[in-house]
Protein backbone atom coordinates (compact mmCIF):
# COMPACT_ATOMS: atom_id res chain seq x y z
CA UNK A 1 0.00 0.00 0.00
CA UNK A 2 1.47 3.37 -1.04
CA UNK A 3 0.50 6.95 -0.20
CA UNK A 4 1.98 10.37 -0.84
CA UNK A 5 4.32 11.77 1.77
CA UNK A 6 2.75 14.63 3.77
CA UNK A 7 4.29 17.98 2.95
CA UNK A 8 6.77 19.80 5.22
CA UNK A 9 8.07 16.75 7.04
CA UNK A 10 11.60 17.25 8.31
CA UNK A 11 12.94 13.92 7.11
CA UNK A 12 16.58 13.05 7.77
CA UNK A 13 18.78 12.54 4.69
CA UNK A 14 17.95 8.81 4.66
CA UNK A 15 14.37 7.52 4.26
CA UNK A 16 12.68 6.16 7.36
CA UNK A 17 11.36 2.74 8.35
CA UNK A 18 9.05 2.62 11.36
CA UNK A 19 9.37 -0.93 12.70
CA UNK A 20 7.59 -3.02 15.27
CA UNK A 21 8.02 -6.69 16.16
CA UNK A 22 6.01 -9.26 18.03
CA UNK A 23 8.05 -12.04 19.63
CA UNK A 24 7.72 -15.17 21.75
CA UNK A 25 9.23 -13.26 24.69
CA UNK A 26 11.76 -10.64 25.65
CA UNK A 27 15.06 -12.54 25.82
CA UNK A 28 17.62 -12.00 23.05
CA UNK A 29 19.08 -15.21 21.71
CA UNK A 30 16.30 -17.32 23.21
CA UNK A 31 13.01 -15.87 22.02
CA UNK A 32 12.12 -15.45 18.36
CA UNK A 33 10.14 -13.09 16.15
CA UNK A 34 6.51 -13.93 15.34
CA UNK A 35 5.48 -10.84 13.34
CA UNK A 36 7.14 -7.88 11.65
CA UNK A 37 5.43 -4.63 10.65
CA UNK A 38 7.08 -1.81 8.70
CA UNK A 39 5.91 1.61 7.56
CA UNK A 40 8.33 3.06 5.01
CA UNK A 41 8.42 6.85 4.53
CA UNK A 42 10.63 8.68 2.07
CA UNK A 43 10.69 10.92 -0.99
CA UNK A 44 8.72 8.32 -2.96
CA UNK A 45 5.85 8.33 -0.47
CA UNK A 46 4.62 6.02 2.28
CA UNK A 47 4.13 2.25 2.09
CA UNK A 48 3.37 -0.56 4.51
CA UNK A 49 4.62 -4.13 4.76
CA UNK A 50 3.93 -6.88 7.28
CA UNK A 51 4.38 -10.60 7.69
CA UNK A 52 3.83 -13.25 10.29
CA UNK A 53 7.01 -15.21 11.02
CA UNK A 54 7.30 -18.87 11.98
CA UNK A 55 9.41 -18.73 15.18
CA UNK A 56 10.11 -22.48 15.00
CA UNK A 57 9.19 -22.78 18.65
CA UNK A 58 5.91 -22.63 20.64
CA UNK A 59 4.44 -19.26 21.56
CA UNK A 60 3.80 -19.01 25.33
CA UNK A 61 0.14 -18.76 26.34
CA UNK A 62 0.48 -15.29 27.91
CA UNK A 63 2.07 -13.97 24.69
CA UNK A 64 -0.73 -15.48 22.61
CA UNK A 65 -3.24 -13.72 24.86
CA UNK A 66 -1.39 -10.38 24.61
CA UNK A 67 -0.86 -10.34 20.83
CA UNK A 68 -3.59 -12.60 19.52
CA UNK A 69 -0.93 -14.52 17.55
CA UNK A 70 -1.10 -18.26 18.23
CA UNK A 71 0.83 -21.30 17.03
CA UNK A 72 -1.70 -22.12 14.33
CA UNK A 73 -1.34 -18.64 12.76
CA UNK A 74 2.42 -18.94 12.32
CA UNK A 75 2.66 -22.64 11.49
CA UNK A 76 2.70 -22.03 7.71
CA UNK A 77 4.27 -18.57 7.85
CA UNK A 78 7.76 -18.04 6.37
CA UNK A 79 10.74 -18.38 8.70
CA UNK A 80 12.95 -15.37 9.34
CA UNK A 81 15.63 -16.87 7.13
CA UNK A 82 13.16 -17.05 4.24
CA UNK A 83 12.25 -13.37 4.73
CA UNK A 84 15.75 -12.10 5.51
CA UNK A 85 17.03 -11.03 2.07
CA UNK A 86 13.87 -9.07 1.18
CA UNK A 87 13.64 -7.63 4.69
CA UNK A 88 17.25 -6.41 4.67
CA UNK A 89 16.76 -4.83 1.26
CA UNK A 90 13.63 -3.11 2.55
CA UNK A 91 15.44 -1.57 5.53
CA UNK A 92 18.95 -1.09 4.13
CA UNK A 93 20.06 2.55 3.95
CA UNK A 94 17.06 3.76 5.96
CA UNK A 95 16.83 5.22 9.44
CA UNK A 96 15.42 2.51 11.72
CA UNK A 97 12.71 4.00 13.98
CA UNK A 98 11.14 1.95 16.78
CA UNK A 99 9.61 2.40 20.23
CA UNK A 100 12.10 1.14 22.81
CA UNK A 101 14.35 0.61 19.79
CA UNK A 102 16.91 -1.42 21.74
CA UNK A 103 14.38 -4.27 21.80
CA UNK A 104 13.38 -4.29 18.12
CA UNK A 105 16.87 -3.52 16.79
CA UNK A 106 18.42 -6.10 19.12
CA UNK A 107 16.07 -8.88 17.99
CA UNK A 108 16.56 -8.14 14.30
CA UNK A 109 20.32 -7.79 14.66
CA UNK A 110 20.42 -11.16 16.44
CA UNK A 111 18.28 -12.88 13.82
CA UNK A 112 20.36 -11.54 10.95
CA UNK A 113 23.59 -12.47 12.74
CA UNK A 114 22.31 -16.01 13.32
CA UNK A 115 22.11 -16.56 9.56
CA UNK A 116 25.37 -14.76 8.77
CA UNK A 117 23.97 -11.39 7.65
CA UNK A 118 25.07 -7.96 8.88
CA UNK A 119 22.45 -5.45 10.04
CA UNK A 120 23.79 -2.02 11.08
CA UNK A 121 21.21 0.73 10.42
CA UNK A 122 21.25 4.03 12.24
CA UNK A 123 18.61 3.84 14.99
CA UNK A 124 16.10 6.32 16.41
CA UNK A 125 14.15 5.41 19.54
CA UNK A 126 10.77 7.17 19.78
CA UNK A 127 10.75 6.73 23.57
CA UNK A 128 13.92 8.83 23.75
CA UNK A 129 12.58 11.26 21.15
CA UNK A 130 9.38 11.75 23.14
CA UNK A 131 11.41 12.40 26.30
CA UNK A 132 13.55 14.93 24.45
CA UNK A 133 10.60 16.84 22.96
CA UNK A 134 8.34 16.57 26.01
CA UNK A 135 10.68 16.56 29.05
CA UNK A 136 7.89 17.57 31.47
CA UNK A 137 5.94 14.37 30.77
CA UNK A 138 6.62 11.29 32.90
CA UNK A 139 5.08 8.59 30.68
CA UNK A 140 6.39 7.83 27.20
CA UNK A 141 5.06 4.35 26.48
CA UNK A 142 3.07 3.79 23.31
CA UNK A 143 -0.27 3.87 25.17
CA UNK A 144 0.74 7.22 26.69
CA UNK A 145 1.56 8.63 23.25
CA UNK A 146 -1.79 7.44 21.90
CA UNK A 147 -3.62 9.18 24.73
CA UNK A 148 -1.55 12.37 24.81
CA UNK A 149 -1.38 13.04 21.07
CA UNK A 150 -4.73 11.60 19.92
CA UNK A 151 -3.10 8.88 17.82
CA UNK A 152 -5.50 6.37 16.28
CA UNK A 153 -4.63 2.70 16.84
CA UNK A 154 -6.09 0.13 14.47
CA UNK A 155 -5.03 -2.56 16.94
CA UNK A 156 -2.57 -2.95 19.79
CA UNK A 157 0.27 -5.41 20.11
CA UNK A 158 0.16 -6.20 16.43
CA UNK A 159 3.28 -5.26 14.53
CA UNK A 160 1.96 -3.16 11.63
CA UNK A 161 -0.61 -1.35 13.77
CA UNK A 162 2.04 -0.33 16.31
CA UNK A 163 4.50 0.67 13.55
CA UNK A 164 1.74 2.89 12.13
CA UNK A 165 1.33 4.58 15.52
CA UNK A 166 5.00 5.57 15.36
CA UNK A 167 4.43 7.07 11.91
CA UNK A 168 1.43 8.98 13.33
CA UNK A 169 3.61 10.24 16.21
CA UNK A 170 6.24 11.39 13.72
CA UNK A 171 3.61 13.34 11.78
CA UNK A 172 2.27 14.85 15.01
CA UNK A 173 5.75 16.13 15.93
CA UNK A 174 6.01 17.96 12.62
CA UNK A 175 2.56 19.49 12.93
CA UNK A 176 3.19 20.64 16.51
CA UNK A 177 6.81 21.86 16.31
CA UNK A 178 9.11 23.74 13.99
CA UNK A 179 11.12 21.46 11.65
CA UNK A 180 14.41 22.80 13.00
CA UNK A 181 13.44 21.79 16.55
CA UNK A 182 12.46 18.29 15.48
CA UNK A 183 15.70 17.89 13.51
CA UNK A 184 17.75 18.99 16.52
CA UNK A 185 16.06 16.49 18.83
CA UNK A 186 16.33 13.68 16.26
CA UNK A 187 20.04 14.35 15.81
CA UNK A 188 20.55 14.39 19.56
CA UNK A 189 18.95 11.01 20.31
CA UNK A 190 19.78 9.12 17.11
CA UNK A 191 22.34 6.33 17.46
CA UNK A 192 24.61 6.03 14.45
CA UNK A 193 25.62 2.42 13.93
CA UNK A 194 27.24 2.95 10.53
CA UNK A 195 29.73 5.58 11.57
CA UNK A 196 32.36 5.95 8.87
CA UNK A 197 33.24 3.68 5.97
CA UNK A 198 33.72 0.22 7.50
CA UNK A 199 33.74 1.42 11.11
CA UNK A 200 30.40 0.49 12.66
CA UNK A 201 29.00 0.21 16.14
CA UNK A 202 30.20 -3.37 16.52
CA UNK A 203 33.76 -2.14 15.96
CA UNK A 204 33.29 0.71 18.41
CA UNK A 205 31.93 -1.61 21.10
CA UNK A 206 35.15 -3.65 21.00
CA UNK A 207 37.18 -0.59 22.02
CA UNK A 208 38.02 -0.45 25.76
CA UNK A 209 36.02 2.01 27.84
CA UNK A 210 39.01 3.34 29.80
CA UNK A 211 42.31 5.04 29.02
CA UNK A 212 44.05 4.43 25.73
CA UNK A 213 45.25 5.62 22.35
CA UNK A 214 43.83 5.21 18.86
CA UNK A 215 44.97 5.61 15.25
CA UNK A 216 42.67 6.39 12.34
CA UNK A 217 43.78 5.15 8.90
CA UNK A 218 42.58 6.30 5.49
CA UNK A 219 42.96 5.14 1.92
CA UNK A 220 45.99 2.89 1.28
CA UNK A 221 46.22 2.48 5.06
CA UNK A 222 47.80 5.90 5.43
CA UNK A 223 47.82 7.11 9.08
CA UNK A 224 45.48 10.07 9.45
CA UNK A 225 45.29 10.88 13.13
CA UNK A 226 46.59 9.68 16.51
CA UNK A 227 44.66 10.54 19.65
CA UNK A 228 44.25 9.59 23.29
CA UNK A 229 41.50 9.65 25.88
CA UNK A 230 40.62 8.56 29.38
CA UNK A 231 37.34 7.32 27.83
CA UNK A 232 38.69 5.68 24.70
CA UNK A 233 35.49 4.19 23.25
CA UNK A 234 33.51 7.37 23.85
CA UNK A 235 36.19 9.54 22.28
CA UNK A 236 36.48 7.47 19.10
CA UNK A 237 32.70 7.48 18.70
CA UNK A 238 32.55 11.25 19.21
CA UNK A 239 34.88 11.83 16.26
CA UNK A 240 32.50 9.99 13.95
CA UNK A 241 29.03 10.91 15.12
CA UNK A 242 27.04 13.51 17.01
CA UNK A 243 25.73 17.01 16.35
CA UNK A 244 28.69 18.79 17.97
CA UNK A 245 31.40 17.52 15.66
CA UNK A 246 34.02 20.05 14.65
CA UNK A 247 35.01 20.76 11.05
CA UNK A 248 38.08 18.63 11.70
CA UNK A 249 35.94 15.70 12.87
CA UNK A 250 33.66 15.99 9.83
CA UNK A 251 36.69 15.89 7.55
CA UNK A 252 38.17 12.99 9.48
CA UNK A 253 34.95 10.94 9.31
CA UNK A 254 34.93 11.33 5.54
CA UNK A 255 38.51 10.04 5.25
CA UNK A 256 38.64 7.24 7.83
CA UNK A 257 38.69 3.64 6.63
CA UNK A 258 39.73 1.80 9.80
CA UNK A 259 40.80 2.36 13.40
CA UNK A 260 43.32 0.68 15.71
CA UNK A 261 43.53 1.17 19.46
CA UNK A 262 45.49 0.22 22.54
CA UNK A 263 44.53 0.34 26.23
CA UNK A 264 47.22 2.09 28.28
CA UNK A 265 46.20 1.46 31.88
CA UNK A 266 45.98 5.14 32.78
CA UNK A 267 46.22 8.74 31.63
CA UNK A 268 50.01 9.00 31.86
CA UNK A 269 50.29 5.85 29.75
CA UNK A 270 47.94 7.37 27.18
CA UNK A 271 50.07 10.53 27.00
CA UNK A 272 53.27 8.53 26.55
CA UNK A 273 51.81 6.13 23.98
CA UNK A 274 50.23 8.97 22.00
CA UNK A 275 53.57 10.78 21.74
CA UNK A 276 55.37 7.58 20.77
CA UNK A 277 52.78 6.62 18.12
CA UNK A 278 52.63 10.14 16.67
CA UNK A 279 56.41 10.17 16.21
CA UNK A 280 56.40 6.66 14.73
CA UNK A 281 53.58 6.90 12.17
CA UNK A 282 53.58 10.69 11.48
CA UNK A 283 49.80 11.03 10.90
CA UNK A 284 48.71 13.63 8.38
CA UNK A 285 46.20 15.46 10.60
CA UNK A 286 48.18 15.77 13.85
CA UNK A 287 49.84 19.10 14.52
CA UNK A 288 53.59 19.11 14.97
CA UNK A 289 54.55 19.89 18.62
CA UNK A 290 55.74 23.44 19.20
CA UNK A 291 58.76 24.37 21.26
CA UNK A 292 58.03 25.72 24.73
CA UNK A 293 59.97 27.86 27.19
CA UNK A 294 61.76 25.54 29.58
CA UNK A 295 62.24 22.67 27.14
CA UNK A 296 65.54 21.11 28.14
CA UNK A 297 66.96 18.90 25.41
CA UNK A 298 69.46 16.53 26.92
CA UNK A 299 68.28 17.10 30.50
CA UNK A 300 70.12 14.72 32.84
CA UNK A 301 68.44 11.49 33.91
CA UNK A 302 68.54 11.49 37.70
CA UNK A 303 68.10 7.75 38.27
CA UNK A 304 70.50 4.81 38.23
CA UNK A 305 68.58 3.05 35.48
CA UNK A 306 65.07 2.47 34.25
CA UNK A 307 62.05 3.24 36.41
CA UNK A 308 58.45 1.96 36.33
CA UNK A 309 55.50 4.25 37.00
CA UNK A 310 52.38 2.46 38.21
CA UNK A 311 48.88 3.55 37.19
CA UNK A 312 45.38 2.20 37.59
CA UNK A 313 42.76 2.94 34.98
CA UNK A 314 39.92 4.72 36.80
CA UNK A 315 37.33 3.29 34.40
CA UNK A 316 38.44 -0.35 34.36
CA UNK A 317 40.58 -0.76 37.47
CA UNK A 318 43.35 -2.35 35.39
CA UNK A 319 46.90 -1.94 36.66
CA UNK A 320 49.82 -1.00 34.40
CA UNK A 321 53.50 -0.09 34.73
CA UNK A 322 55.09 2.42 32.32
CA UNK A 323 58.82 1.83 31.91
CA UNK A 324 61.07 4.87 31.34
CA UNK A 325 64.84 5.14 30.94
CA UNK A 326 66.89 8.28 30.15
CA UNK A 327 63.76 10.21 29.17
CA UNK A 328 62.69 7.49 26.77
CA UNK A 329 59.41 5.58 27.04
CA UNK A 330 60.20 1.88 26.60
CA UNK A 331 56.64 0.53 26.91
CA UNK A 332 53.84 -0.48 29.26
CA UNK A 333 53.54 -3.85 31.00
CA UNK A 334 50.89 -5.44 33.20
CA UNK A 335 53.30 -6.49 35.97
CA UNK A 336 56.72 -5.40 37.20
CA UNK A 337 58.11 -8.84 36.41
CA UNK A 338 57.25 -8.24 32.74
CA UNK A 339 59.47 -5.15 32.61
CA UNK A 340 62.54 -7.30 31.94
CA UNK A 341 61.05 -8.25 28.57
CA UNK A 342 61.53 -4.63 27.50
CA UNK A 343 64.94 -3.31 26.41
CA UNK A 344 67.28 -3.22 29.41
CA UNK A 345 68.22 0.40 28.78
CA UNK A 346 67.63 3.18 26.32
CA UNK A 347 70.11 4.54 23.82
CA UNK A 348 72.25 6.93 25.86
CA UNK A 349 72.60 9.26 22.88
CA UNK A 350 68.83 9.68 22.53
CA UNK A 351 66.56 12.14 24.29
CA UNK A 352 62.78 12.06 23.80
CA UNK A 353 61.49 15.57 24.32
CA UNK A 354 57.86 14.41 24.41
CA UNK A 355 58.57 11.99 27.27
CA UNK A 356 60.50 14.70 29.10
CA UNK A 357 57.60 17.14 28.75
CA UNK A 358 55.11 14.58 30.07
CA UNK A 359 57.13 13.33 33.05
CA UNK A 360 59.71 15.88 34.20
CA UNK A 361 57.34 18.08 36.17
CA UNK A 362 55.34 15.11 37.49
CA UNK A 363 58.48 13.43 38.78
CA UNK A 364 59.69 16.69 40.31
CA UNK A 365 56.37 16.95 42.17
CA UNK A 366 56.89 13.50 43.67
CA UNK A 367 55.20 11.10 41.25
CA UNK A 368 55.81 7.63 42.72
CA UNK A 369 57.94 5.16 40.78
CA UNK A 370 59.78 1.87 41.22
CA UNK A 371 63.47 1.68 40.23
CA UNK A 372 64.36 -1.31 38.05
CA UNK A 373 67.66 -3.18 37.79
CA UNK A 374 69.01 -5.38 35.03
CA UNK A 375 68.57 -8.47 37.21
CA UNK A 376 65.11 -7.92 38.64
CA UNK A 377 62.75 -5.07 39.39
CA UNK A 378 63.20 -3.66 42.88
CA UNK A 379 59.83 -3.29 44.56
CA UNK A 380 60.33 0.07 46.19
CA UNK A 381 57.74 1.29 48.65
CA UNK A 382 55.69 4.13 47.30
Amino acid sequence: MHADLPAQLALPPAPLVFVDLETTGGTFGVDRITEIGIVEAGPQGVSQWTSLVNPQKPIPAFVQQLTGIDDAMVRNAPTFEELAADLLDRMNGRLFVAHNAHFDHGFLKGEFKRIGMRFVPDVLCTVQLSRAVYPAETRHGLDALVERHALVPSARHRALADADLLWQFWQHLHRAHAPELVRAHVERVMRRFQLAAHIDEETIERIPAGCGVYVFYGDDDAPLYVGRSVRLRQRVRSHLTGPRRSAKDLRLAALVRRVEWRATGGEIGALLAEAQLTAAVRPALNRAPKSRPGDARGAPWLHAGAIAIEERDAATGERAFHVIDRWQYLGTVAALSDALALPASANPASFDLATYRILAERLARGLAFTPLTLDAPAHAAF
